[in-house]
């Protein structure tokens, strides 16, 4: 295969001058720019993109870690991160981590070696003493508030979101109120935990450990709560599901069981996916599609960590 050299010597041009042409610079005559055209041509030369990106210091590729690509929440995620991307000419390299701390370290060293231009971290798994280790190589962008780091992020306040969701439930009348989560671990489910715990000092009311159901991501887990509430001597009149998708379980379910909702359960969901207007489901509506859009940008900002908070809003359905 030919060479930018031999590609010189056919045009009868430095190297210089090929450089130049493979890389649109302005100041070339249009005699030797098609002299080295047609040599190209000739040998059917293909420059190495890898090459010509690494001498412009950039790939034009952005990472994006997100545990799963099968959840809506992510699947809005990354719509917004993909739309961004093709607006500004790039492409995008996924890492599905299924919160393996590996695979994450992959896609942060794929950043160390000049792989990708930048990293998108949906939700991580790796600590963040593991993240700041690599903020020298580029720019990490967190779907999660991250102020005080040396890394960007775009967020939603999820003490105060949470608050919110409690104290509307409590406004409804009611007065054992549990929680769905997916992880007990995460930045997000701890600020949950503590508004949860300090929600019920305030109200005085009593932290009852099985009112809390983890591990709830799909829609048949919503079946696994309600077989647990149907256990319980005194359950929950109210739940909030972080989840549309699970609190749609749990509604299907209910009315299998003739759990009537709202009067014997109330339910608040999290993000309003169609699911959620399909089933009329009281949730939280959280811009999923404009926060991957606003994390993009992020990424491809070349200027100093930055930090944004993105609201919440109240979506009053048939659930509570």
């Amino acid at each position: 295969m030919a060479n930018i050299k031999d590609i010189a010597k056919m045009a009868g041009v430095s190297v210089t001058t090929v450089s130049r042409v493979l890389n649109n610079h302005p100041y070339v005559s249009e005699e030797k720019r098609e002299a080295v055209r047609s040599a190209m041509v000739e040998c059917n030369y293909q420059p190495n993109l890898n090459a010509v990106h690494l001498s412009k210091g950039e790939t034009l590729l952005i990472g994006v870690v997100t545990p799963f690509i099968n959840h809506p929440y992510f699947g809005q995620l990354l719509e917004g991160i993909a739309n961004e991307a093709v607006k500004n000419n790039y492409k995008l390299v996924l890492f599905q981590t299924n919160y393996e701390e590996e695979r994450e370290v992959e896609a942060l060293q794929m950043l160390q070696f000049k792989q990708i231009d930048a990293l998108i971290i949906c939700s991580r798994i790796c600590g963040m003493d593991i993240i700041e280790e690599f903020v020298a190589y580029g720019p990490i962008v967190l779907c999660e508030d991250a102020r005080g780091k040396n890394v960007s992020s775009i967020f939603i306040d999820q003490y105060q979101t949470f608050s919110k969701a409690l104290m509307y439930l409590h406004n409804k009348g009611h007065q054992r109120i549990g929680y769905s989560i997916f992880r007990k671990s995460g930045t997000n489910s701890k600020l949950r935990e503590k508004a949860y715990k300090e929600f019920l000092r305030e109200m005085n009311e009593p932290f009852n450990p099985e009112y809390i159901f983890y591990d709830c991501l799909k829609f048949e887990d919503g079946v696994h709560v309600v077989e647990r509430l149907l256990k319980m001597s005194s359950p929950p009149t109210a739940l909030v599901v972080t989840s549309d998708i699970v609190a749609a379980g749990i509604l299907t379910f209910c009315k299998e069981k003739e759990i009537q909702i709202p009067e014997d359960l109330a339910i608040m969901g999290f993000d309003n996916q169609p699911i959620a207007k399909i089933m009329h489901i009281t949730t939280l509506e959280i811009p999923l599609v404009e926060i991957g859009r606003k994390l993009f940008l992020q990424a491809i900002d070349n200027s100093e960590p930055s930090h944004e908070e993105v609201f919440v809003k109240l979506i009053e359905r048939e659930t509570v």
